[in-house]
């Protein structure tokens, strides 16, 4: 069996778009994966093109030599986009390997050590705050919006939720400053009434989730060490499932997560286990964020075989289409110190058309499937209905 083509297909996900690579092989088995690129990671369609020649012609079940072949090749560009476009050729193979062998990919990972997985609803209000209309939800306005948005949550028989900063007194806004929106803060300070904002707001999702509901916080990049103190100490009578904190900083995350009551989660912008070495060495978090679409499958297991070394739990970082649901789900099905799962819900309402199947969830939970490869095919033809956007991405938040 022979490598004959790498395609990427590219489709409208309202404030964003869906990038998917399409492997062909001599025998007919084709194999998917998902990236994106709408999101801080300009140029991956680029790099899977560029490598292409790297790739077609060779055996797609040799994973770990073409991988070694593309990052010996590219080395000295490791990491970045580079590595996304290794990783988006890597989950497609595993694709493809799976399938030549008619096995879930998760078979190839060591066998699933669990078949149900538990899910946490993610930028939960966020997406209702930011992009009301491109979701085709009702906007939220005000805290009794957040109160029963996590009413919803619960409703719907999820266990947990996340969610990010808003701010009612300006217009209103998600605050993401560390990613230039609403623009115009660049210091990055943590300013009382963020604070008194961001209580309130836990608050009404408490409210409205009820006391059993497990509520996660993502901070991202949106402030300095300093900031990330004063915000642990603040939210400590919350209870929190975690606090997210993005920082290029293992020893000053260490810092924070020692001054926590909170558990830490992080780490999900980093590439390959040399990134992730500085923090386990440091303990810097409580759970490791791991993106198996930036990193690929096989180079994720690897680095969720350090984190267990180190006794710390892995989570995937997983906000874009039911493919990277998929090959996140059979990751994690695969890994012993898995902690929680999470996934976008609110979508564009043409989501579920773009793929042969859709993820099974009960009660919070998805369902791992036996079906071969990633147990789910894109449906190229709903793909090319809804046409990419031009220009998506961080420019659509301004």
């Amino acid at each position: 069996m022979k490598i004959t083509g790498l395609e990427t297909l590219h489709c409208d996900a309202g404030w964003r778009n869906f990038s998917f690579l399409k492997l062909t092989t001599d025998n007919g088995i084709v194999g998917y994966s998902e990236y994106q690129e709408g999101f801080g990671s300009p140029g991956v369609t680029a790099v899977i093109s560029s490598l292409a020649d790297q790739v077609i012609g060779q055996n797609p079940r040799a994973t770990e030599k073409i991988y070694s072949d593309l990052y010996a090749v590219t080395r000295p560009a490791a990491g970045g986009v580079v590595a996304q476009g290794i990783a988006a050729i890597e989950n497609a193979l595993l694709d493809v390997k799976a399938k030549d062998l008619g096995i879930p990919v998760y078979e190839l990972l060591g066998g699933p050590i669990r078949d149900r997985i538990r899910l946490y609803w993610s930028h939960c209000g966020t997406y209702r705050v930011a992009f009301p209309e491109v979701h085709g939800k009702a906007p939220i306005r005000s805290l009794e919006d957040v109160k029963a948005q996590g009413h919803e949550v619960a409703e719907k028989g999820f266990t947990g939720l996340k969610t990010n900063i808003f701010l009612f007194d300006r217009d209103p806004i998600f605050y993401a400053p560390g990613f230039n929106f609403p623009g115009g803060y660049p210091e990055l300070n943590a300013e009382k009434e963020v604070i008194s904002a961001l209580k309130a707001q836990l608050d009404a999702f408490r409210e409205g989730a009820g006391p059993e509901m497990d509520i996660l916080l993502d901070l991202n990049f949106n402030f300095k060490t300093e900031g990330y103190l004063q915000l642990v100490d603040a939210l400590a009578p919350h209870g929190l499932f975690w606090i997210e904190i993005d920082s290029y900083d293992a020893e000053g995350l260490a810092l924070i997560k020692r001054a926590s009551r909170t558990p830490i989660s992080s780490c999900e912008t980093l590439i390959g286990i040399r990134e992730f070495r500085p923090y386990f060495e440091n303990r810097s978090m409580d759970v490791a964020i791991v993106d198996a679409i930036w990193n690929g499958v096989a180079q994720s297991m690897k680095i969720a075989a350090v984190a267990e070394a180190y006794e710390i739990n892995i989570a995937p970082h997983n906000f874009y289409g039911h493919l990277s649901t998929m090959i996140n789900a059979h990751f994690v099905a695969a890994v012993p110190n898995f902690r929680i799962m999470e996934i976008d819900i609110d979508q564009v309402p043409w989501r579920d058309e773009l793929f042969m199947s859709v993820p099974e969830i009960v009660d919070g939970y998805l369902i791992l499937p036996d079906r071969p490869g990633w147990g789910i095919d894109l449906n190229e033809e709903a793909v090319r209905k809804h046409p990419a956007r031009p220009s998506a991405g961080l420019t659509q938040w301004h």
